[in-house]
């Protein structure tokens, strides 16, 4: 088991001071939230709680999460960076494949892209992407976005993207990790069909394990491998046993904060290290 530190919610201005940290600490890799804006009102509630409400309130930081691992690239040495998740058909495939392109060749392949299609649609609309069509471009993106980090001569032919043969450098050294995030059905079967690993939501051991249990059966009817990563964060699992249940139904890395996220900077910093101490030591 490897240990993720989600940064939701923490302040932009301590990030800085924390990777260094979380990377003497033992932490594998930490990983960044994204929304561009926060509407004051929803035209689509939020899916992922009951009343459709939020879980964070106006004001709350979000840092663009590229600049954010560019930035942090330069004070560590071995962390790796993620997302939890990146929007990616609220975007432009080729500006998100040249700059992470660029921030896997500047980091020595630190660098796993999490994705995920949004909920959002007000986000969508101020950014001039069609929401309906999302799922379906998000599919058509990870293709297009592959072949731009081939290093070779490319050209595409699709449903939402088409160019002649072109080339985009620098391109990265080794493949760069796609997992896919999202719990519906359409996001376990992108995971299985397109992904490198999945990330779960904040739900209970039993459902991660479910769908784990999907993804890996899609897979194989695939011809693809039964193997995959797995990030997840459990909402009943807060301990050494807990964590290695889930271990061994197939979660490879664990999503955790271990601090709150108003608390002073140096108690952040300590409880990355008792963290370290008391519970990735142990694994």
């Amino acid at each position: 088991m490897k240990f993720v530190l989600s940064t939701f919610m923490t302040p932009v201005t301590e990030l800085p001071a924390l990777a260094p940290v979380a990377e003497q600490s033992g932490w594998a890799a930490i990983s960044f939230s994204d929304h561009i804006i926060h509407p004051e009102s929803l035209s689509t509630p939020y899916p992922y709680t009951e009343d459709g409400a939020r879980r964070w309130e106006a004001f709350t930081d979000w840092p663009d999460p590229l600049v954010m691992i560019g930035a942090l690239a330069t004070v560590t040495k071995r962390l790796r960076f993620t997302n939890n998740a990146f929007v990616l058909p609220i975007r432009n495939p080729f500006l998100v494949a040249k700059a992470l392109s660029t921030l896997a060749v500047l980091s020595d392949n630190r660098l796993t892209l999490t994705l995920g299609v949004g909920w959002s649609k007000d986000e969508f609309g101020l950014m001039g992407q069609d929401f309906h069509t999302r799922g379906r471009r998000t599919d058509e993106m990870i293709e297009v976005m592959r072949k731009l980090w081939s290093g070779d001569m490319v050209s595409h032919e699709g449903r939402y993207y088409s160019f002649p043969r072109l080339e985009m450098s620098p391109a990265p050294s080794e493949p760069i990790p796609i997992w896919v995030g999202g719990i519906s059905a359409a996001a376990l079967s992108r995971a299985a069909r397109l992904g490198d690993g999945w990330l779960s939501d904040w739900q209970s051991s039993e459902e991660i394990l479910s769908s784990i249990a999907s993804v890996r059966r899609q897979r194989l009817e695939l011809g693809r491998s039964a193997d995959f990563d797995v990030m997840a964060t459990p909402n009943d699992a807060f301990d050494v046993e807990g964590y290695q249940r889930l271990e061994a139904g197939g979660v490879t890395h664990l999503l955790f904060q271990p601090y709150a996220h108003d608390a002073p900077l140096e108690e952040k910093q300590e409880s990355l290290r008792e963290f370290g101490e008391e519970v990735i030591g142990k694994f």
